[in-house]
This record gives structure tokens, sequence and C-alpha cells, in this order.
């Protein structure tokens, strides 16, 4: 959760980030025009919103979740439901704050990929973990 309210700091405003990113893409892509930097960059910016939504989701989950080594505990999905609430609480206390940060906007969108971010890793938990169990059989 520190982590995340840091990077909702002005540090890692848009702004600042493109300060990184520009010069790696033009590295890699002398000739990509400016539009096309810009979506790029936008769609880098929400694609860590997925990732960074979806390591706190796996680590609330297995707060919530509690496994004990040596005993299998069965995937509960009132657990998965509780850790999708969290993660979308978070997520707009995290927009609210950006709304006392003068070069971030506020946008309910990103609670929205911020939910999905958390959804999609709890989900590809539960594939594993059948995957695993299947393989045990």
């Amino acid at each position: 959760m520190g982590v995340i309210f840091t990077a909702s700091a002005d540090s890692h405003s848009y702004q600042h980030s493109s300060a990184l990113f520009e010069p790696l893409m033009r590295w890699l892509f002398p000739h990509i025009s400016a539009e096309r930097m810009d979506l790029c960059h936008h769609y880098f910016r929400k694609c860590a919103h997925l990732t960074e939504y979806g390591i706190f989701a796996l680590l609330v989950w297995r707060a919530i979740h509690q496994p004990r080594p040596g005993l299998p505990k069965p995937w509960l999905w009132k657990e998965m439901l509780i850790t999708l609430a969290v993660v979308f609480l978070y997520s707009t206390t995290d927009e609210y704050h950006q709304s006392f940060v003068p070069t971030r906007t506020p946008l309910f969108s990103d609670c929205l990929i911020d939910t999905t971010g958390g959804a999609l890793a709890l989900a590809g938990a539960w594939a594993l973990r059948k995957l695993r169990s299947g393989k045990r059989q």
C-alpha cells in the first residue's frame, strides 16, 4: 500500500515518467511519431496500474487466505470477493489522494483498471492452483 501511495505522488506523474519512457522508446523505435509515443506511454502507465494492483490483490488474498504449510486450503470465492473489495476501496482512496496532487488527475476509470488488475491476478492464482491440483491427482 505504501508503494502504491508513493506512486500517486508528483514524482510518478505523467510528466516525470515520460522523462524515462520517451528516451527508451526513441532508442528502440527512432522513427516513432509523437502521437504513437503518447499512445504507448498511456498504455504503459495503464499496464503499470494492472500490475501493481495485481500484486496488491495477491498479497491481500494471501493475508486473508492464511494457508498453512502442508495443509491445502480450499479456494473460497468469498475470500476472492473480499480481496477485490479491498482492492477497489484502496484504489478509490488512491484516486482521492491524487486529487490533492496538482500534477495528477483522479479518474474513476483507473479504479476500474486497478480492480481488473486484481481480478486478473486472482484468476491467474486460481488457474495455477487448479493446474497444480490436477497434476497431483
